[in-house]
């Protein structure tokens, strides 16, 4: 049985981060190998002010830590689990949408 302040909470945290698709491809960077800002701005092809503001979210939400490495800091998925999750979640959507028999696909544009 779901705890729900605390699960509802949880998977609002996680909706939250994958809204943007700029959190989403540092998720995806960063599940892939550790990264310094620098490095993810150049990757991510944003100006670092910008970069901060979605790490900050990010782990705001708990997705992301900040590791001190001398002068410099590292980011990292907070677990690697959220790696192997996201994996999933990515082909299970991926599944969905080569099934989608929505009718309005086409018109509508949804789905």
């Amino acid at each position: 049985m779901l705890n729900l302040a605390t699960d509802i909470e949880v998977l609002a945290r996680f909706g939250r981060a994958l809204a943007d698709p700029i959190r989403c491809r540092l998720l995806l960077a960063l599940r892939a190998a550790p990264a310094y800002p620098s490095d993810l701005a150049d990757e991510l092809g944003i100006s670092r002010t910008r970069l901060s503001n979605h790490l900050a979210c990010l782990r705001d939400c708990g997705l992301v830590v900040a590791v001190p490495e001398g002068r410099r800091t590292r980011y990292e998925l907070a677990d690697p689990r959220l790696g192997h999750a996201l994996d999933d979640l990515r082909q299970a959507v991926l599944a969905v949408a080569a099934d989608s028999s929505c009718p309005d696909t086409e018109e509508k544009g949804c789905c």
